[in-house]
């Protein structure tokens, strides 16, 4: 039964929820930013809502410990508001301080956000243009003279990755355990010696001395030092008061999470030392919180909606937001700034993190007006994480609910919990969905599809139904002496209540 697949193809969630179930006791509270008051629609998306955050948490939580993930932090937006936002683990050498969703990791190349938004308010400016070459306001960005045919490297090219620059600056940066990142001098001095990877605007090659060349322009634009411009015209704007074009070592093991590697095959990790991006800041040198990470989402959905100019024009964003560079296979596209991309046939638009300890990303649905901000202090895959809670929320708007039989009274919440199949398998949970009851395997990495779906019948008796709506046998729930649920029988078999829905 728990390996009944449950599809979906939508995605939406409520702008505002007000209660807290007890599965959630462990996590902090949803949040509504605005005050938004309920509609009936919105008040459908709570109730939908209320019901996936109980898994989300649980499975989590679950995800860090089966994965040895020493801390991750995690926010749910929709529209204006982070709805729901978490820390798991611990965030210091002596794992004694909770995560949080105001912890500060490093976010690496979400930066190229901030420095593609700072570019575009120049670009409102009239002081830069898109098709400007890059030694226009560089003059210094030159590289070594290539004999193939090429059009200009421009500022669209290094925003959308298609310039055909090398990826790095000839530093050897990103190898421990000292991480020796080039200074903006050093990068400059050293940029005529390097040679194009491509002609220009003719392959996507992923480029850290793009942006950061991109973050150059904004100073010697702007007459400001590039930290000083985006703290003043953007992150202090926004309110983003943990976000910053650096590393804020001052914080480092206290608000903000210190680094580990990768998982070695004894289950340790090694410790990571503190780096400083330096030159590179622009491209990959900015610390946040999932917090904050979900408050620029909620300000990218404002502006989108309601069209009133906020740090950028609406329509600016919307142009950094389509895609400006396809490559032919079709397979990776790019904004101008953004990355644009599909999970489950869902479009995205974001970007990803990753540096020495810690990974992050940041998911946006933008029809939805839905985003998933996540960030961890180990090396493990952040998409990956997202787009299985992307995928449990579409599964639950994709049940169809369930209508109780006439005189039929049930309480859902009485069956919910873990339930134990040892020695055959781990445990599962039972939570009420859609009018029914759902099971689902918590304990494994892809929860969206271990989800079967139980209709009730009344009497503590429930339907499987597949997938496709077929409906199957019978099983029934077993009570003790004192009304509690006992354990679930299916084919006479039968699977243990073992405790209540309290995430681990």
């Amino acid at each position: 039964m728990r390996r009944i697949h449950a599809y979906a193809v939508s995605l939406a969630l409520g702008v505002s929820i007000t209660a807290l179930p007890a599965a959630l006791s462990a996590a902090q509270e949803p949040v509504n930013s605005h005050g938004a008051v309920d509609t009936g629609e919105q008040a459908k998306q709570m109730a939908m809502a209320l019901e996936v955050l109980p898994v989300a948490n649980i499975w989590l939580g679950k995800y860090r410990q089966r994965h040895r993930i020493p801390a991750l932090s995690v926010a749910v937006v929709k529209g204006e508001n982070t709805i729901w936002s978490r820390g798991y683990g611990f965030t210091d050498r002596k794992m004694s301080m909770p995560a949080r969703p105001d912890t500060i990791y490093s976010i690496c190349s979400i930066s190229k956000l901030f420095t593609a938004v700072a570019f575009m308010q120049q670009w409102e400016k009239g002081t830069v243009r898109l098709d400007d070459t890059v030694t226009t306001h560089l003059p210094w960005a030159t590289l070594a003279p290539d004999d193939r045919e090429s059009v200009p490297i421009t500022m669209r090219g290094l925003l959308t990755h298609s310039a055909g620059l090398p990826r790095e600056s000839v530093h050897p940066y990103w190898t421990g355990p000292e991480f020796s990142f080039p200074t903006q001098a050093e990068i400059r001095a050293t940029m005529s010696g390097q040679s194009p990877l491509y002609p220009a605007s003719t392959t996507w090659q992923y480029s850290n001395l793009g942006l950061t060349l991109v973050g150059d322009t904004v100073e010697a634009v702007s007459g400001r030092r590039y930290g000083d411009y985006v703290t003043d015209s953007i992150l202090k704007p926004l309110g983003l008061d943990n976000t910053r074009p650096y590393i804020p070592a001052e914080k480092h093991g206290g608000q903000m999470a210190v680094g580990w590697g990768a998982l070695r095959d004894d289950g340790t990790r090694p410790e990571v030392a503190l780096f400083d991006a330096k030159g590179i800041n622009p491209a990959a040198g900015y610390s946040s919180s999932v917090e904050d990470l979900a408050a620029f989402a909620a300000w990218q959905f404002r502006l989108l909606r309601t069209g009133k100019a906020e740090v950028l024009r609406a329509s600016t964003l919307r142009d950094m937001q389509r895609v400006h560079y396809i490559t032919p296979d079709r397979e990776t596209a790019w904004g101008l700034g953004f990355a644009t991309y599909q999970v489950d046939e869902t479009d995205i638009v974001g970007h990803g993190g990753s540096c020495p300890g810690y990974r992050s990303v940041l998911m946006q649905n933008l029809e939805e007006e839905f985003a998933i901000a996540l960030a961890m202090n180990t090396m493990e895959s952040p998409g990956a994480i997202g787009a299985q809670l992307l995928a449990l929320f579409k599964a639950r708007i994709e049940a169809k609910d369930f209508e109780v039989p006439e005189g039929v009274e049930v309480d859902l919440s009485e069956y919910a919990g873990f339930y134990d199949h040892q020695p055959w398998d781990r445990e599962s949970v039972i939570v009420p969905w859609a009018g029914g009851l759902a099971w689902i395997d918590v304990s494994y990495d892809e929860p969206a599809g271990e989800i079967g779906r139980l209709k009730p019948l009344g009497g503590d008796r429930f339907r499987v139904i597949t997938q496709d709506g077929e409906e199957r046998d019978v099983v029934t729930f077993h009570r003790k002496q004192d009304g509690s649920i006992d354990y679930v029988e299916r084919f006479g078999n039968r699977d243990r209540f073992a405790r209540p829905l309290i995430s681990d």
